[in-house]
């Protein structure tokens, strides 16, 4: 697709690690090499943009991305934060001018491996409504945190600031299942359990007018401060995606030895599930767990696809002209 084998195995990476760890109602994964494909064909993404350092400190670093692939400028930027952290025990990176870049958890996980808790989140296209209101306003504005764990796997925590996406919707839609009330508005402001009414409406945030208090200071801490755009601005040109980003990688060595904050880690998750439970649940998981689980049983056992998401990728394969086998039907 015009992309450097860099480039390509970044994009890969983040792509496969959302496979295997999110549902695929999140709309993540490799159903998005369409959508990437389609941006880059059209110049909505730059393949040879520069990821320019506009200014930095030894902690602080301002990056314009140029309308470069966004999973590609998340990794590098954290990665950028990650070594601000080691020279410093913290570094924070401030990206502007970037497209979208996938599951915030691919980008809290790159600081975790490196020995830092990795804090990753992103302004994105109005789809919330400001409480009170029935407009979209503002993004959903996802954020990760990630800690390395102590019982085998790490602490992550990936969620969006709106109660559900569009692509959960989108499931239980396809499913022929209603959806909870919470979730979004109709074009009139109401509350509906109806994911096919609802697409045409504005979402709501988690915890009501917390999660629009949320999104509107992500905004802030992106957007407003790097320079770039914000509110209904990013996505609004279907040439220049102009999302905002920021990274912080803290490092754990700083603090004390990692062993010992793994070790400090176990016993804070054994002691959550020692949680007597409510009616009807059968345990209490930790941030990353449920997630781990399933990339575990994927690694053993396959990873399974929607047929609507098999299907265009033998259909991408094709029109890229190569040879593709997937679940035992080429393409």
């Amino acid at each position: 697709m015009g992309l450097s084998d860099e480039q390509s195995q970044m994009t890969a990476h983040a792509l496969v690690y959302s496979e295997l760890r999110f549902h695929p109602g999140q709309g993540q994964g490799v159903r998005r090499l369409r959508a990437y494909r389609d941006r880059l064909a059209e110049g909505a993404i730059d393949p040879a943009a520069r990821f320019e350092i506009v200014k930095e400190s030894p902690a602080l670093a301002l990056v314009d991305a140029h309308n470069g692939l966004g999973s590609v400028t998340g990794i590098r930027a954290m990665r950028l934060a990650v070594a601000k952290a080691k020279t410093c025990g913290i570094g924070t990176v401030i990206v502007r001018g970037s497209t979208h870049y996938g599951s915030s958890a691919v980008h809290a996980h790159e600081a975790v491996d490196a020995g830092c808790i990795g804090i990753a989140f992103t302004n994105a296209g109005p789809e919330m409504a400001a409480w009170g209101g029935a407009t979209a306003m503002v993004g959903t504005n996802p954020w990760s945190i990630g800690a390395p764990g102590g019982r085998g796997f790490p602490v992550i925590l990936d969620i969006a600031l709106t109660t559900a996406g569009k692509g959960m919707m989108r499931w239980h839609e396809r499913e022929g299942r209603p959806m909870p009330l919470d979730w979004a508005l109709t074009p009139d402001g109401r509350e509906t359990d109806d994911p096919a009414a609802a697409m045409q409406g504005a979402l709501l945030g988690i915890g009501q007018y917390k999660g629009y208090g949320l999104s509107l200071m992500t905004d802030v801490m992106t957007g407003v401060l790097s320079g770039g755009v914000f509110g209904r601005a990013p996505y609004s040109d279907p040439k220049r995606q102009d999302v905002a980003h920021s990274f912080t990688a803290i490092d754990v060595a700083w603090f004390m030895e990692l062993d010992a904050f793994r070790e400090r880690m176990g016993r804070l998750i054994d002691d959550i599930r020692t949680s007597r439970l409510r009616p009807g649940f059968a345990e209490v998981l930790v941030p990353g767990e449920l997630e781990h689980r399933r990339e575990s049983e994927k690694r053993a056992n396959g990873v399974p696809l929607d047929r609507i998401v098999h299907e265009d990728l033998v259909a991408l394969a094709r029109d890229l002209g190569i040879p593709f086998t997937l679940g035992g039907s080429a393409a």
